[in-house]
């Protein structure tokens, strides 16, 4: 706020909890002319420990987060215009140079009032958000869109979502919220740690919409989540599916609210770039369920294009082109991405696939992320959702992509699943999350490869360049050939490994989350940077080993592994 009043341009970023993240700040040091940082000490060393070989250090350019004087004088506001840049929005992805979306006061505005408009905001809404602020739902659409309808706004820390996450609901209950939100991997957070358990003076009645983005949205945790919270008065058309990106400034399509959201299964061998898709029944074996994302927000517009961004028919796969007062009008100091991206009568290539069906917009996937296989398009997501039937894999543990060898036509269908055991146990998921594929899409899986960590974005989106790369690279040679010379070896009974202490095991499941490290039982995992999704990992896998013995909340009780081997070991029967 005293950026937006001081007339600075400011960059709201991740604070550098992982080396990943330290990286990517200052990836976009470099791309902003002569920039300062606010960061706390802690945040400054661990910037300095990845700064590696900038050209440009920040030491003299990094400033201590203020202490409030109410004695100080109050500076002057510098007058905006509407066509001032406001802040910049990086993209999130870790890999590359990161593109600074430039927003101007006229693009906050604009996307303000339409979304507003729709959505039907008032100042007796109240709205609890635990999106992290320096996320562009959790900063534009839950708090600076609010703040304009004059509505009650609750913060729901992150870390304590990704701590408790039943939480949500309690607050939800406790402060009548009526517009929340979530995307995919929320739910699914949430629903596992919730279990069977029920509720206590839990009431939802007033919750009118929960948002639900920011990634390909998932219909059987959308009605999962429904389901278990409809005791306690969620009604079924709260859940808002709706379509949206940092180059719109935050929203672009919504579905009509408050009413129950749409969804159709499409032929998955229709669903290619200028192919006209078919309808099939909801329990086909070649059927995908897509969910609507609805219809463009007032002065918002929406095209399905070829590649030469001319319209297509309704009912063909295309490229998804935007425009609109609410649309970016570039990228910071980056004139040839622009070109490349934004036509000279403002419509911007948003990277999306897409089709409209009977008036509504649905995603299909990314274009950059299309799998070719014999000639036909195939989107990673749906294949990942048919391998995560297979025994122990559920949403989020397994990568589809395409890797393709140099000379190759097609691409080599390639299963990325997380997995930190033996390779023994490994081969029994691998072959049934092939075998499930190649009955349910026909496809047949070239490799199916065991990866430690799946890397993700700070908005926790899939990675999946960053795994081709590591494949192509030889980065997993070492497991395949292992994997191959298990396939080829004769079946035979093989001796039950002696059993290791307790704490070498959790050491070599926090290790396995933390790789590169090595842990001592004594070291807080804290102090040593794992993150809050990095302790989820962490607990899927004791969860795995030992389940229901551990919470999630309990690695917070006891941080350090001596601590948590000796907590463990008071449950475990003998």
């Amino acid at each position: 706020w005293a950026c937006l009043l001081g007339g600075i341009i400011c960059f709201p970023v991740s604070p550098p909890t992982t080396a990943d993240i330290a990286l990517r700040i200052h990836r976009i040091l470099d791309v902003l002319a002569s920039p300062w940082l606010m960061a706390s000490a802690p945040m400054r060393e661990r910037l300095a420990a990845a700064e590696g070989q900038r050209q440009e250090p920040m030491q003299g350019r990094m400033l201590d987060p203020p202490t409030l004087d109410e004695t100080a004088p109050l500076a002057e506001a510098r007058p905006a215009s509407a066509d001032d840049i406001a802040f910049i929005q990086f993209s999130s992805g870790s890999t590359s140079a990161p593109k600074g979306v430039v927003l101007t006061h006229r693009n906050i505005l604009a996307n303000c009032l339409s979304a507003g408009s729709v959505s039907r905001f008032g100042p007796e809404d109240v709205s609890l958000s635990w999106m992290p602020l320096t996320h562009d739902m959790g900063l534009i659409g839950f708090h600076l869109f609010m703040f304009c309808y004059r509505m009650q706004i609750y913060h729901m820390p992150t870390d304590l979502f990704i701590r408790r996450p039943l939480l949500w609901t309690t607050f939800a209950s406790r402060y009548g919220a009526t517009i929340t939100s979530s995307p995919n991997f929320g739910y699914r957070h949430y629903l596992k740690v919730l279990g069977e358990r029920p509720l206590v003076d839990t009431d939802l009645s007033r919750i009118r919409l929960i948002y639900n983005g920011a990634e390909p949205i998932s219909v059987g945790l959308c009605e999962e989540f429904l389901s278990r919270m409809a005791p306690y008065g969620l009604k079924s058309t709260s859940m808002f599916t709706v379509y949206g990106l940092a180059e719109a400034t935050l929203a672009q399509t919504f579905p009509p609210p408050e009413t129950q959201y749409t969804s159709l299964a499409l032929d998955r061998h229709s669903l290619g770039v200028g192919a006209v898709t078919k309808r099939v029944s909801a329990d086909s074996p070649d059927g995908v369920t897509l969910v609507s994302v609805g219809t463009p927000i007032p002065n918002a517009e929406v095209r399905i294009a070829d590649a030469a961004r001319q319209p297509v028919a309704d009912g063909t796969v295309g490229y998804l082109l935007i425009r609109g007062p609410n649309v970016t009008r570039g990228y910071y100091e980056a004139p040839e991405i622009n070109a490349e991206m934004i036509t000279a009568d403002g419509w911007l290539d948003t990277g999306d696939l897409g089709v409209v069906i009977d008036g509504n917009l649905y995603i299909t996937g990314r274009a950059k992320e299309i799998i070719f296989v014999n000639g036909q398009n195939y989107y990673p997501h749906d294949i990942e959702g048919i391998a995560q039937e297979a025994s122990g894999l559920e949403l989020g543990k397994v990568v589809a992509a395409g890797v393709r060898p140099p000379g190759a036509e097609s691409d080599q269908l390639t299963l990325f699943i997380l997995h930190r055991g033996s390779m023994e146990d490994f081969l029994p998921v691998a072959t049934e999350a092939a075998t499930l594929v190649n009955e349910k899409a026909g496809l047949e899986v070239q490799h199916v490869v065991p990866v430690k960590r799946i890397p993700k974005t700070t908005s926790g989106k899939i990675q999946r360049v960053a795994l081709e790369e590591a494949f192509a690279n030889g980065e997993f040679a070492a497991e395949l050939a292992e994997i191959a010379a298990l396939r080829q070896a004769t079946p035979a009974a093989t001796a039950a490994a002696p059993a290791s202490a307790l704490a070498e095991r959790l050491r070599t499941i926090c290790e396995g989350a933390l790789p590169g490290k090595r842990i001592e039982i004594d070291d807080n995992l804290f102090e040593i940077g794992a993150s809050s999704l990095t302790l989820i990992q962490i607990h899927e896998e004791i969860d795995r080993e030992f389940p229901g013995k551990v919470e999630l909340t309990e690695l917070f009780d006891h941080p350090t592994i001596a601590a948590l081997a000796k907590h463990l070991e008071a449950k475990l029967p003998g």
